[in-house]
């Protein structure tokens, strides 16, 4: 079954609820979903009587990164890489990281790569205590494209962001709570009526005045999200230093591929 994102209105109060759906994926990312992620977004933007969104994933789990198996289409050739990256991928966080609307993050179960960079988006993250969170594309042979690196660094912290990337760790909810990635860590009972009653009282708030604040607080953080990584950056990912897609047509980034479909280890 193809995945999809699934837009809802909760209620009259300005609720609307986000749903990462791809069954037998964990809801993870298709490029599909992830165009369908930006309209969604553009969509509640543009709705003036949104005054929260609530983001989750359907069933177990928060996303549980990219759906892998579309990855040999188009991995190995660096303008369609480049192009799932920042056109794709981008436009829908983004979309995101544009909207004025506060929202809200409802994480269950396994939280990876796309999905921490789309918690990353996320104005306050919620989690059961069970929640896994982490990014081990170190393990696919290929790295975080620069500015989702960017994203996700500014949120979970530098010295996260690198144990994530190069020692491809897991790390658990309480552990996110601690770094300051995570707002709130509840038993998975009261997950939901936790993030709703979050919702609940955003949206009692002047609504105006929160997209205000998004504004400001976007002009603050987001400039170092959108800049492209320094030519010293490039360098450590011994890739061409004015294209870091270059990678694309690498035996390891093939092989990284190669081996998770195949189910088994990497030979790098």
């Amino acid at each position: 079954m193809p995945g999809s994102i699934l837009l809802q209105r909760v209620d009259d109060a300005g609720i609307v609820r986000v749903t990462l759906r791809h069954e037998g994926r964990l809801n993870a990312m298709t490029r599909a979903m992830w165009r369908e992620l930006r309209a969604v977004f553009e969509r509640i933007q543009a709705d003036e009587a949104a005054r929260c969104v609530l983001v989750k994933g359907d069933g177990a789990a928060f996303c549980a990164g990219g759906d892998i198996s579309e990855y040999p289409a188009f991995r190995f050739d660096a303008a369609r890489l480049r192009d799932f990256h920042e056109n794709e991928v981008w436009g829908g966080l983004s979309a995101m990281l544009a909207c004025d609307v506060p929202i809200v993050a409802v994480i269950r179960g396994a939280c990876m790569g796309a999905g921490v960079e789309i918690a990353s988006c996320c104005d306050i993250r919620v989690a059961e205590t069970h929640a896994r969170f982490g990014a081990p594309i170190a393990r696919l042979g290929f790295p975080m494209a620069p500015r989702e690196a960017a994203l996700v660094a500014s949120r979970v912290g530098d010295a996260t962001a690198r144990q994530m990337l190069l020692e491809a760790a897991v790390l658990d909810a309480p552990q996110m709570l601690a770094r300051g990635f995570l707002s709130r860590v509840v038993t998975a009972d009261v997950l939901m009526d936790e993030a709703q009653a979050t919702a609940d009282r955003i949206a009692r708030l002047a609504p105006q005045a929160a997209r205000l604040t998004k504004q400001t607080l976007r002009g603050v953080f987001e400039s170092k999200v959108t800049e492209t990584t320094s030519g010293q950056a490039r360098a450590a990912m011994n890739v061409d230093s004015s294209d870091p897609y270059a990678y694309a047509d690498s035996a390891e980034h093939r092989e990284g591929i190669a081996a998770f479909l195949d189910k088994r280890r990497p030979r790098f």
